[in-house]
């Protein structure tokens, strides 16, 4: 697999489009950061995934993992780019740096985890937890377990897991039946099987730290009767705890990642934050996890739009059809010359493109919702970060997967061999929109509890700044700026629309959901669009900058916006009831 990361718009996006220089200024933890900085990480992030990552991408899938009397063997390489990636110093690139982390900016991590999925979805699955498990530790575990565990978790000499699933329990976790017993030591012993843990057991570091939801005795039922606890593989007296892998799953794709069925037969592990809070504890982690899933997506888009694109320009297929302006015909032109994988191209482009605007975006105000000294922009951020995090999930996740099968399509045949990497990043891509809350559930979250749920006061934050950049778009005199504006319109008049029917038909919001959701991801891409375009708008007419983005632009409100109106009728056709498919 070739993969270049694409740091040409990486830096556009920091330096022109978030402006992200300014605003770290302005944030004591990041004031020494600056653009010339930031592309310098980004640089090396680019040339680790590039030259040991995605070498390794297609020899993991092939190979996968091995699992033998207990033991997990990853793909070949793998432990060893583990390795560089530790010796690098990027486990602890976004850590606190009074806990030996880094202290760079998270829209950096960001980008870095659009690169390690890009090159090696399945390599990657092993650190995606890490930075998460870093947080909900630091957020909510004793003083006593900071010291002993975050130190490996910021340097990478640990990895966690995050133990939710078990063969009973899956989106509904209030169905768990793991339990945990108080020890007069107070430790817990823990027993229970769990399913589908990501990086359960593996070769890349001696130590995994389980962080496992179950029930104490006098947990009430449901979710709100689960706590957390940490429980490592290893104990401090160099013996083995009592954690077993059972075996791995035979998968689609992420054939490299160890997705594995533990059992906990009275393990010891120690409570993470108050008895019964872990459902609180565990969302610290799972809204960092749910981010980086969403970049996920954008990492297979960018995969999938290198691969056709260059695939593209090397085929001779046919004579394009020419404009009486353009050279003649020749007997067989390179396919990107069709009108039809024109399309399809640009599709791929112009998605990838704003996908990266908008989750750097998010990423942009996590830093802002963390470090601004300015209680009421910390809580904007807030709310932006709780709005924008179930849309990036679901909708990037979704895109990376449709616009892979869209670039195998300019393979034609040979795109569904495995000859060419295309096949992979498919299938690869697939699990993202299942693992992390289902997009279903991403879409449940968004409409009922992030807009609904507060009376659409977050939404109209969120609006507020689509319509500030209309504001400053229509006094540039950016073409686009009113046909986002026509957009902000029509999404507010659709709140009380949506209010009205949700209060007559409690189910109404559960069929409207997914529409709805997909409805602010088009406003989201067409916003992304238009403020790209305003960037470029002061270039010289000549810079290939200005003439990309703006063509990019362009094809997003003539092409894309339309999916606007299909989203809008799903919405507003969901009042409708659905019938019972079994006939209940």
């Amino acid at each position: 697999m070739a993969y270049k990361a694409p740091l040409g718009d990486m830096q556009f996006v920091l330096q022109h489009w978030l402006r992200a220089e300014q605003d770290w200024q302005a944030l004591p933890a990041y004031a020494e950061v600056d653009l010339e900085l930031a592309m310098q990480v980004l640089e090396e992030a680019a040339r680790f995934t590039g030259e040991v990552l995605a070498p390794l991408n297609g020899p993991g899938d092939r190979q996968g993992c091995r699992f033998s009397d207990g033991e997990v063997h990853t793909p070949e390489g793998f432990a060893v780019a583990y390795r560089a990636y530790v010796d690098g110093g990027w486990p602890a690139l976004a850590c606190d740096p009074q806990l030996d982390g880094q202290g760079l900016p998270q829209v950096l991590d960001a980008a870095l985890q659009e690169m390690l999925y890009a090159s090696n979805h399945a390599w990657a699955m092993y650190t995606g937890i890490a930075h998460g498990a870093y947080l909900c530790l630091k957020t909510h575990a004793s003083a006593a377990l900071q010291q002993r565990y975050l130190p490996g978790i910021i340097s990478g000499e640990t990895l966690p897991t995050m133990c939710l699933t078990e063969p009973q329990a899956g989106s509904d976790i209030g169905l768990l039946r793991s339990r945990a017993e108080p020890l007069a030591d107070g430790s817990y012993s823990v027993s229970g099987n769990k399913l589908f843990i990501s990086g359960g057991e593996h070769d890349l570091t001696r130590d995994i730290l389980h962080l496992v939801l179950a029930r104490l005795p006098d947990a009430p039922q449901g979710s709100r009767g689960l706590s957390l606890l940490l429980v490592p593989k290893w104990l401090e007296n160099g013996e083995r705890n009592a954690v077993y892998c059972d075996g791995l799953e035979h998968k689609l794709g992420i054939r490299g990642s160890a997705t594995c069925a533990l059992r906990f037969e009275q393990a010891k592990g120690w409570l993470v934050g108050e008895a019964h809070g872990g459902l609180a504890a565990m969302f610290v982690m799972m809204n960092s996890a749910r981010l980086h899933v969403g970049l996920q997506g954008l990492g297979h888009a960018e995969a999938a739009w290198q691969s056709a694109r260059d695939y593209a320009l090397e085929r001779r297929q046919m004579r394009a059809p020419r404009r009486p302006e353009q050279v003649p015909a020749a007997a067989a032109d390179p396919i990107h010359l069709h009108p039809a994988m024109r399309r399809i191209l640009l599709e791929l482009r112009v998605r990838s493109e704003g996908m990266r605007a908008l989750g750097y975006w998010a990423a942009h105000w996590l830093d802002i919702a963390s470090e601004s000294a300015d209680p009421a922009q910390r809580a904007k951020a807030g709310q932006l970060v709780a709005l924008l995090t179930p849309i990036v999930k679901a909708s990037f996740t979704e895109q990376g997967f449709s616009l892979a099968s869209k670039a195998l399509q300019v393979f034609g045949g040979y795109g569904y061999t495995g000859e060419f990497p295309i096949e992979q990043t498919l299938r690869d891509s697939r699990i993202a929109m299942i693992y992390e809350g289902s997009n279903e559930i991403q879409a449940n979250d968004l409409l009922l509890r992030k807009v609904l749920g507060d009376g659409g006061e977050a939404f109209g934050v969120l609006l507020g700044e689509l319509r500030a950049e209309v504001a400053v778009g229509q006094a540039s005199r950016v073409v686009f700026a009113d046909a986002l504006g026509e957009v902000c319109e029509r999404l507010e008049n659709l709140l009380p629309e949506v209010r009205a029917l949700s209060i007559e038909d409690s189910e109404y919001p559960y069929r409207a959901a997914g529409d709805f959701l997909q409805l602010c991801a088009t406003s989201l891409l067409a916003f992304a669009w238009a403020r790209s375009a305003r960037c470029v708008a002061g270039l010289a007419e000549d810079d290939p900058l200005r003439r990309e983005k703006l063509e990019s632009a362009g094809f997003c409100f003539d092409y894309l916006l339309p999916d606007f109106d299909r989203q809008l009728a799903g919405v507003r056709a969901a009042r409708l009831p659905l019938p019972f498919v079994a006939g209940e």
